[in-house]
């Protein structure tokens, strides 16, 4: 109407059309209007960026259907991309991506992981850690319905670790997404776990397993993988002063909380 303005893809209906409040930074005061929009959006080398990696086609039980990239989901990917071209400088902690529940992390993740591969230098593998059953397949299913993995759980070139063995499997060879819970990295009596692989070019990404990225089971994944870096997405705020995150991921590399949410 000159004045309001939102954004979706051709086939979306009404609600998921969404607003586009910032332009280049999450610290930007949110602003709705047509400018904000077409800036954010229109700028020749962001609208590329959208069309390249920011649009997904999800099979759904009634279809094909487009999605589009909500104005958070793009500025906090592109923080994370920032983040892994300065992996040498960050020692490979990528940061904590907190987007609150309902914000679309799932999506967030393919984002990432996919432009990732499309755009930065290396032969990319991305470990997606959970450490409930329930998690691990919702995430699975997302990949797969976007077509990030091929929808073949259970069968010959599935990257879904069904026990501690497969997961060991999985990382020795070359795949380019591995999904596990993270109690797979275990060891019987005591055993030291072994190095799976020393590649620089290996990203773990962690969803929702805070207190379990601090146990035996974590010390086992670093010592299966000591060159990967991490990031960890979360839909909850961690505990302030958390020392041990820092010394997992980093600082906070994206923060979309539950009051921007509601606004």
């Amino acid at each position: 109407n000159g004045r309001y303005s939102r954004v979706g893809s051709l086939t979306a209906s009404w609600e998921h059309f969404h607003e586009w409040k910032r332009i280049s930074d999450e610290k930007e005061a949110g602003r709705i209007s047509l400018e904000t929009m077409i800036e954010g959006i229109c700028d020749r080398t962001r609208l590329l960026d959208l069309l390249e990696n920011f649009i997904l086609f999800e099979q759904k039980s009634g279809g094909l259907v487009k999605l589009f990239t909500r104005n958070h989901q793009y500025l906090g990917v592109n923080n994370a991309i920032r983040a892994v071209e300065a992996i040498q400088n960050n020692r490979g902690r990528l940061g904590v991506f907190w987007h609150t529940q309902g914000s679309g992390k799932s999506y967030s993740m393919v984002f990432f992981s996919q432009k990732v591969m499309r755009k930065l230098t290396g032969n990319w593998t991305f470990v997606i850690v959970t450490d409930r059953d329930e998690l691990d397949s919702q995430i699975y299913k997302t990949f797969a319905d976007v077509g990030a993995v091929p929808n073949i759980k259970g069968k010959q070139g599935d990257v879904q670790a069904e026990s501690g063995e497969d997961l060991k499997r999985l990382l020795r060879t070359d795949n380019r997404y591995v999904f596990t819970l993270i109690q797979k990295f275990h060891t019987r009596d005591g055993q030291p776990y072994p190095v799976l692989s020393e590649r620089h070019d290996i990203i773990v990404m962690t969803d929702e397993a805070h207190r379990s990225q601090y146990d035996t089971f974590a010390a086992n994944m670093r010592q299966a993988l000591p060159n990967a870096a991490f990031i960890g997405f979360t839909g909850t705020p961690l505990i302030a002063g958390e020392e041990r995150t820092r010394q997992v991921f980093g600082e906070y590399v994206s923060i979309y909380d539950f009051r921007q949410s509601v606004e």
